[in-house]
């Protein structure tokens, strides 16, 4: 691996960083907070859902923006106004001006996300491609660990944590000065059309979608079960740092799986194992049992969208990769929104329990998806 490459994929997992620790503080730090307020569930769930209608609508932004200002300028970019947004939070009405707020923070974290996962994607190519995207994955899980992890010493009040988030998205940005971007530029004038993608890898696309539905709803729900069902607010944003964390031992051992066996069949089996471990969470509240069964079905969740990124890997190349990658940040934002909107409405009709059962559902359908399509080749399916 050159100089040059290295330097671009260091600054795609910085970018990456920076999505993951931004999803990872403001989806729980926002839900303890309407919660406090006396905010109800559902309500919550709205407002977490303006996060995942934001990047869905960025699609229509990156090509466009890339093609104008270049991706090094269009990522940096992207960044600084993240950073703004979160400012301007504690500072902005509860909760009200939070729908805009959110639809602007997950627009531009949305950017962000595109655009590095391509760079990792593309510079990863050869035969460090599996280990360097199961780094990836391993480093865009701590990010995601962190954020939760901050609420714990930093509390919920005041604007410290929302300063504190700002603080590293700035920081973040500056390995990207290095990057030289002008091949990524180029190729994303004549991309593959996001339909035309999705008839080429619909099985991928809705593994992508599955697995944004149980992350959102863990992220925007995970601290209010716990809280609902009797834990302090910092421990349960601590359960939500288990939840995060446990990919970050696991992802090698399936990415390891991945490459000596089909990967749908991987896939499917971590939408098992995942569906299992949600739907024992509420027999298993109180005990030990309870914090390793959200290690294993968060390496589970996650194992979902590190193999269909790994087959992504496989199978597109060039213009098609890049809208690939695109298309996987979209519909992560179409699954978030369902995910966010979806467990809103169990958790307030059904009480606490009802997220983690409702999510056991969901998972136990595209199981049956992924079943019917194991015999199916990946040519377009």
């Amino acid at each position: 691996m050159n100089g040059q490459r290295l330097i671009n994929l260091l600054a795609a997992i910085c970018a990456i960083t920076v999505f993951g620790f931004t999803l990872g503080l403001m989806f729980p730090l926002l839900a303890l907070i309407l919660e406090s307020h006396g905010i109800s569930a559902d309500v919550i769930g709205y407002n977490a859902a303006m996060q995942p209608l934001g990047i869905s609508l960025s699609l229509f932004f990156i090509p466009a923006a890339v093609r104008t200002f270049g991706t090094k300028r269009t990522v940096i970019g992207a960044a600084i106004l993240t950073a703004i947004v979160i400012c301007a939070y504690p500072f902005a009405p509860i909760f009200w001006a939070w729908f805009g707020l959110r639809i602007l923070h997950g627009f531009f974290v949305s950017v962000l996300f595109a655009i590095s996962e391509a760079w990792i994607v593309k510079f990863a190519e050869g035969p460090w491609r599996a280990r360097i995207l199961a780094l990836y994955t391993s480093i865009m899980a701590l990010s995601f660990g962190a954020g939760p992890s901050l609420i714990s010493i930093t509390g919920i009040e005041g604007a410290l944590p929302f300063l504190i988030g700002s603080v590293i998205l700035a920081s973040a940005t500056i390995p990207m000065f290095f990057v030289k971007d002008e091949e990524v530029d180029e190729e994303d004038e004549r991309a593959l059309s996001v339909l035309g993608f999705v008839r080429k890898a619909p099985v991928l696309i809705i593994a992508v979608t599955a697995f944004a539905v149980v992350d959102a709803a863990f992220l925007s729900f995970l601290p209010v079960f716990g809280v609902k069902k009797g834990l302090s607010q910092e421990t349960a944003a601590l359960a939500l740092t288990f939840f995060i964390l446990g990919n970050t031992v696991l992802q090698f051992p399936i990415g390891w799986l991945a490459d000596h066996v089909n990967k749908r069949m991987v896939i499917a089996a971590c939408a098992a194992v995942t569906g299992l471990c949600t739907a024992l969470l509420p027999l298993s509240f109180g005990t030990l049992s309870f914090w390793g069964l959200l290690l294993v079905g968060g390496a589970a969740s996650a194992g979902m969208y590190t193999v269909a990124l790994g087959e992504l890997g496989d199978r597109f190349s060039g213009h098609e990769l890049t809208t690939g990658t695109a298309c996987f940040s979209t519909f992560w934002g179409v699954g978030a929104l369902m995910g966010a909107l979806g467990t809103g409405l169990a958790f307030n009709h059904f009480g606490p329990d009802g997220m983690p059962y409702s999510l056991a559902i969901v998972l136990a359908a595209f199981f049956g998806i992924m079943l019917l399509n194991l015999r199916s080749p990946p040519k377009g399916a």
